[in-house]
C-alpha cells in the first residue's frame, strides 16, 4: 500500500514547477476524460520553449509563439495554475509550503523544478556575464547586439563561454547578427565542441562556426571576469599555467547548470549532482506518493547510464509520467520510463540548422525547416500549435535576414 494511499481523492495532483516536465505531464494528465483535479505551482507567467530561444532572439519567431502565458495555454483544460514557488516538502503529512506561505495538501506530487544556470563560483559571473535562459536575456542580449552595431569600434569582441549546444547555435545566430562588425570568441574548457552530439552534428557545427569566422577555443578555463576584460588560463598539458587577460565587451555564460529540487521531509535520496533518485517508474526512492522528472531527476535508460538533461528526455517523460500517477491513484502497478532517442536538432545561424537521427542526416535550410516543424509538434497544446502554425505559414515567403530588419 502506498504512503499517500489514504489520503482524500478531492485532494489534487500537484506539479511544482511548470517548465517541459512540468507542464507537459499536466497536460498529458488533462488529455484523460475522467483526469484527478491538478494544481501546476509555478511562479513565471509565461512558459518558455529553451529551444526556440535562439530565434527570438533573430527575431526568426515571435515572443508569443516562443513563450506563451499559462493562463492562455491552460485555459478550459481543467488545470488550476497558482503563481507562487513550492519551498519545502513535508512527504509525511502529503503538503508543501510555498514562498508566499501558503500550505497545500496533494494526493499526488510532482518535482519538476529544472535546472538554472551556475557561475561555478567564478568571480565576476554573477555580476557581469548574461545568461541566456529567459525572456529578460533575450532583450538584454539584443540590446548588445544593437549597441555594438551602431557604435562599431575597432577590435570589439563578445565572449561565449561554453561550446556545448547553447554555446554554439548562440554563437552562430550572434555572428550572422553582428554581421562581421564584432569578433567573437568561443571559449571550452573541454577538448572539443559539443562533446556528447552526434558525430555529423559536431562536424556541421565546426564548419558553420568557421564559415562565420567565430574563434573556437578549447582547453581553455575561464578564471575571472572583470570589467571590460575575461581572464583565461590554457589547460592543455603543454601550454599548463599560461594566463591570458582578453578583452571584451560583453561575456554570454552557457557553461553549465545546477538543479535544487526544494527540500524534502523525510529526506530524500540525492546523486552527486543533487538530482532526486528516482526509480524507473518516475517515483522518488522511499517516497512512492512523490514523483519527479526532467533535469532534477536522476532516472537512467534500460542500460543504466544516466538520462541527458535534455527537452526530449522531459517530453517522453511527462506520458509516462501521467499514466503511472492515474495508476497509482488507481492502486494499479506502475511502469517503467522507456528512453526512445529520436535524434538530436541543432540551430547553426539564422535559417540553418542541422539534425540527425531515425534514418535522417541533414544540414541547411532545410533541415531548418524540418526542426521547426519538429518543434511545432512539440509546442504545448493542440491550440497553441495552430496559431502558431498559422503564423508560420504566414511567413513562408518573408525571407530570414539578419535582424534588425
Amino acid at each position: 500500500m502506498e504512503e499517500s494511499s489514504s489520503r482524500p481523492a478531492t485532494r489534487p495532483v500537484l506539479i511544482a514547477g511548470g517548465g517541459f516536465g512540468g507542464l507537459y505531464t499536466a497536460l498529458a494528465l488533462a488529455s484523460h476524460r475522467h483526469h484527478p483535479p491538478i494544481l501546476l505551482v509555478e511562479p513565471q507567467e509565461r512558459f518558455l520553449f529553451l529551444p526556440l530561444l535562439y530565434e527570438l532572439l533573430s527575431e526568426e519567431l515571435r515572443s508569443w509563439e516562443v513563450a506563451p502565458r499559462y493562463d492562455t495555454l491552460l485555459a478550459s483544460r481543467g488545470i488550476a495554475w497558482l503563481k507562487d514557488r513550492v519551498s519545502r516538502v513535508d512527504a509525511s503529512a502529503g503538503c508543501v509550503h510555498t514562498e508566499q506561505g501558503r500550505q497545500l495538501p496533494y494526493s499526488r506530487l510532482v518535482i519538476a523544478t529544472g535546472s538554472r544556470g551556475t557561475s561555478y563560483g567564478i568571480p565576476g559571473v554573477e555580476d557581469l556575464a548574461i545568461p541566456f535562459r529567459s525572456l529578460a536575456d533575450v532583450e538584454r542580449l539584443q540590446e548588445l547586439v544593437q549597441h555594438l552595431r551602431s557604435h562599431p569600434r575597432p577590435l570589439q569582441r563578445l565572449a561565449l563561454v561554453g561550446a556545448g549546444p547553447s554555446g554554439v547555435e548562440l554563437a552562430c545566430k550572434l555572428a550572422d547578427l553582428l554581421r562581421g562588425s564584432t569578433v567573437i570568441e568561443l571559449i571550452e574548457q573541454g577538448a572539443d565542441l559539443l562533446p556528447q552530439a552526434k558525430a555529423f552534428n559536431r562536424e556541421q557545427a565546426r564548419s558553420a562556426l568557421l564559415r562565420r569566422d567565430v574563434r573556437l577555443r578549447t582547453q581553455t578555463r575561464v578564471l575571472a571576469l572583470e570589467p571590460g576584460r575575461l581572464l583565461l588560463s590554457l589547460t592543455a598539458d603543454n601550454d599548463a599555467g599560461s594566463d591570458e587577460s582578453l578583452p571584451v565587451d560583453g561575456v554570454i555564460w552557457t557553461a553549465g547548470v545546477t538543479v535544487a529540487p526544494p527540500p524534502i521531509e523525510p529526506v530524500a535520496s540525492l546523486d552527486a549532482r543533487g538530482r532526486l533518485h528516482c526509480e524507473p517508474t518516475l517515483q522518488l526512492r522511499d517516497h512512492p506518493g512523490v514523483f519527479a522528472l526532467g533535469d532534477v531527476a536522476d532516472v537512467a535508460d534500460a542500460d543504466g547510464a544516466p538520462l541527458a538533461a535534455t527537452a526530449q528526455v522531459a517530453f517522453q517523460q511527462a506520458d509516462c509520467l501521467a499514466e503511472n500517477l492515474l495508476r497509482s491513484l488507481e492502486g494499479e502497478p506502475l511502469q517503467p520510463f522507456r528512453w526512445k532517442d529520436l535524434g538530436e536538432m541543432i540551430s547553426l545561424g539564422i535559417g540553418e540548422a542541422s539534425l540527425t537521427g531515425l534514418g535522417v542526416t541533414l544540414a541547411g535550410p532545410a533541415a531548418y525547416r524540418i526542426r521547426q516543424l519538429a518543434y511545432l509538434s512539440r509546442l504545448p497544446g493542440l491550440p497553441h500549435q495552430l496559431r502558431v502554425a498559422a503564423g508560420w505559414l504566414s511567413d513562408l515567403g518573408r525571407p530570414l535576414l539578419p535582424w534588425p530588419r
